[in-house]
């Protein structure tokens, strides 16, 4: 994995001046009507560890905490980027989950790419970041909003226990193979605790043993297998993390591309992948989008967003 920060659009912004960042947005917010401009200049080209600066020296010479001031400002899905920019990864991917959950219904597409898509140590920190923010444990707000194996499946990512090392057991990705493809394909009824047991504990490299093993046995790529077995939430769990085992980036670029692809754009998605993975790899992402799609994500983006939304997402989205 490269170092954070050297796949992404977003980078250290080189003389950086926390102060002079702070009274340029305080001067944003001066007066009537606020200065969108301004705002998107200095938040999408300053990296989250530079934000959390802003944030400290604005709250000394203000006395205001610097998200509460611009969310009065600012509305909608302009101001859903800004805020998202200003909170740690962890507090960040918190928040969405949080607010997933909250009311009627529940937007699982949010909890499917979070948990499928974050390392153990990103999940023991969201994890703890919920704990303490919200009072209660994510494990029990799953529990409580969601059912059946899709929430085992949820459980068990929520343990951060997945094996993170680079060991392949031939044997045993032989054996998983058979064991997926003898609970599923090969039986009336799927067994997916099978599924479950193998995807979500077994490290990655050792998986995508595993996926070459299983297409031998079965002659099908184990995504086509889920799409065949499984249905609903828990095929999309599945599916979502079959694919980030393989190529984080493509899925990535394949939600992003869903999310504006037809009638509507999706922009709590749109959102979430934008600000969560501008500084981690969003130039992957882009390669892949571009790779997959033979368009551009900006061009995506610029088609189907509009006013100050479309420009920070082109910005956090860097050029062409």
């Amino acid at each position: 994995m490269a170092a954070i920060g050297k796949r992404g659009t977003v980078t250290e912004a080189a003389g950086f001046d926390p102060e002079a960042d702070a009274q340029r947005l305080r001067g944003a917010m001066k007066g009537t009507g606020t200065d969108e401009a301004a705002v998107t200049e200095v938040l999408s080209h300053r990296t989250i560890a530079q934000r959390q600066r802003i944030k400290e020296v604005f709250k000394q010479a203000v006395g205001k905490d610097l998200a509460d001031e611009l969310s009065s400002e600012l509305s909608g899905n302009f101001r859903s980027v800004v805020l998202g920019l200003l909170m740690l990864p962890p507090v960040y991917d918190a928040y969405e989950l949080k607010y997933a959950m909250k009311g009627a219904g529940t937007e699982e597409a949010a909890l499917i790419d979070i948990l499928a898509s974050r390392s153990n140590a990103e999940v023991k920190a969201i994890n703890a970041f919920y704990k303490k923010e919200y009072g209660k444990s994510l494990e029990d707000a799953v529990c409580g909003d969601t059912s059946g194996m899709f929430q085992r499946v949820l459980v068990s990512l929520l343990t951060a226990g997945r094996d993170e090392s680079d060991n392949v057991d031939n044997a045993q990705a032989v054996l998983d193979a058979k064991e997926i493809y003898e609970a599923g394909e090969a039986r009336w009824g799927t067994d997916e605790v099978k599924f479950l047991t193998v995807l979500c504990v077994r490290n990655q490299k050792h998986l995508l043993r595993v996926f070459e093993e299983y297409k031998k046995i079965s002659g099908r790529e184990i995504e086509d297998s889920i799409k065949r077995e499984m249905s609903g939430c828990l095929e999309d769990v599945f599916l979502a993390i079959v694919k980030c085992i393989r190529n984080k980036p493509a899925f990535f670029a394949e939600r992003l591309y869903k999310s504006m692809k037809g009638l509507g754009t999706t922009d709590s998605v749109l959102i979430r992948i934008m600000v969560a993975r501008a500084e981690i790899d969003m130039l992957d992402i882009k390669a892949e989008f571009l790779k997959m799609y033979g368009k551009t994500l900006h061009s995506f983006i610029k088609g189907d967003t509009s006013g100050d939304y479309r420009k920070i997402l082109l910005e956090l989205c860097g050029g062409e």
